[in-house]
């Protein structure tokens, strides 16, 4: 897939400008650090780029967005980029322990012209101002999850999790330890994975 596929989404030729010095570049740089598994790369605009935009459609238009575990920067980046044209009122900041992968995301940041803070640390270390939403990709349990994002949520913020065919078995999980409102949204790229949107969390 190309970015003349990139879904159904209405952007401006800046936004896939923006897309493709990013897809450029993570191709690059996937030779030396591993970003996303090599054998996505031919599939990258519909398994990573489509995939993490759809989680910037279920977000509030506005507030500070932290994402865990940004790595190569799914979904976080990508829906930096987005909200740069249609939500700019948006904030993002990124949270990563590997150094060589926060430099990747400072390059794609510098070359492609959106703002995201980078903080090169663990999740429990991280001494940033807590946030309105907070996303994170392929990183841990939904229980773990909850967690790693309790101190750094504001009150009322909003937690928006992809997940895949056995998210079930995670909210049950989870539940045991925690409560909150949730809403699933099936996801446009995998028929077995959901967006989990969770809203107010609190240890049960």
């Amino acid at each position: 897939m190309t970015s003349a596929q990139f879904g159904d989404r209405n952007v401006s030729r800046e936004t896939l400008d923006r897309l493709e010095i990013y897809a450029a570049l993570l191709e690059k740089w996937n030779k030396s650090i591993n970003l996303v598994a090599p054998s996505t790369i031919p599939h990258l605009w519909s398994r990573h780029f489509v995939d993490s935009a759809q989680v910037f459609d279920l977000a509030p238009a506005s507030g500070r967005w932290i994402d865990l575990g940004t790595g190569g920067g799914f979904p976080g980046l990508i829906c930096a980029i987005l909200a740069a044209e249609h939500a700019p009122d948006l904030s993002f900041a990124f949270v990563e322990s590997d150094r060589r992968k926060c430099e990747f995301l400072r390059t794609v940041i510098r070359e492609i012209g959106v703002q995201a803070d980078v903080s090169a640390t663990r999740i429990e270390q991280a001494k940033i101002e807590p946030g309105d939403i907070i996303s994170a990709r392929a990183l841990a349990s939904l229980d773990k999850l909850l967690s790693l994002s309790l101190p750094l949520m504001k009150a009322n913020a909003v937690c928006l999790f992809p997940k895949g065919a056995n998210y079930q078995g995670e909210v049950d999980a989870a539940l045991e330890s925690w409560s909150f409102s949730l809403q699933e949204t099936p996801s446009i790229t995998d028929p077995n994975a959901v967006i989990l949107s969770l809203g107010d969390i609190a240890r049960a």
